[in-house]
């Protein structure tokens, strides 16, 4: 049984593992139905926790794989889930965006990452990609290979504030319903 639960900040022991670099890991390293399972576990996760990306760290899992599902221009989301990531390229161009961390729960902060990478790693069927990515993408991409790295966004942030979780989701709720 892979883990669900969320590692995260708040507890020391749980802390330990997050600030651990996390090892290489292969698609064909596990069976057809552990892979399986892995995945489905990292996004159901992911999404139960309303984020954007997971890293296999944050389960307690020490290897170097994440999971990102992002909207694309069209509003439609892409998964991704990529083993042994690493950023090839860096833009000059860098900017703040605001973050906030299913590991550090309830923290947000801006961070100034580069506006477009250059992902380089391995897809789930063990094919070698690179992804060219800007905007919020490229954010999460470098936000997960920190994570793999044993980083977390705190490190980097600047103007970290606490909102309880309630009162976060009830502004995203208000949100949609001012959108629909």
């Amino acid at each position: 049984m892979i883990p669900d639960r969320i590692l995260t900040n708040k507890d020391t022991k749980d802390e330990r593992i997050l600030r651990h670099k996390t090892k290489e890991a292969h698609p064909s390293s596990f069976s057809a139905g552990e892979k399986k399972e892995l995945l489905e576990t990292m996004k159901k996760t992911m999404r139960r926790a309303h984020g954007v990306g997971l890293s296999a760290n944050q389960i307690g899992l020490p290897y170097r794989l994440f999971v990102a599902e992002v909207p694309r221009d069209d509003g439609t989301l892409k998964f991704y889930a990529i083993f042994n990531p690493q950023i090839e390229k860096l833009s000059k161009e860098q900017d703040f965006l605001e973050e906030g961390c299913l590991s550090v729960p309830g923290t947000y902060g801006e961070v100034k990452r580069s506006l477009e990478v250059t992902l380089k790693g391995i897809d789930k069927n063990g094919k070698a990609v690179k992804i060219k990515a800007w905007g919020l993408l490229a954010h999460v991409f470098q936000h997960e290979v920190d994570h793999l790295d044993g980083k977390l966004f705190i490190d980097k942030g600047r103007n970290l504030h606490e909102v309880p979780v309630g009162d976060r989701l009830k502004k995203h709720a208000s949100k949609i319903k001012k959108d629909r």
